[in-house]
């Protein structure tokens, strides 16, 4: 599902019809469990008054407060994984 689409863990928690709370306990099993070539993104959360960004986090859930204004309006994170292409390399033809 996160391959297709970006989503909150709200978004998610609907979808499969879970918990919240149990959606943040598999994001890191996810993160650990992806093979080579992919990577579980997660679009950082943000503060809708000052516009801060919690690009540092490395928890998954949503933070409560905003550290620059004190806010409590904040975004989810949007999570999602995506697949990296290997790279292709050319050899080089003999010549006859």
């Amino acid at each position: 599902m996160l391959r297709e689409t970006e989503l909150t863990a709200r978004d998610i928690s609907r979808i499969l019809g879970i918990r919240e709370k149990e959606v943040y306990e598999h994001l890191p099993h996810i993160e650990r469990s992806e093979g080579p070539g992919t990577q579980l993104i997660a679009e950082p959360a943000r503060c809708l008054r000052c516009g801060f960004v919690f690009k540092k986090r490395t928890r998954f859930t949503a933070p409560g407060r905003c550290p620059v204004c004190r806010s409590e309006s904040i975004s989810e994170p949007v999570y999602g994984i995506r697949t990296h292409e290997k790279k292709r390399t050319s050899i080089p033809e003999e010549e006859p």
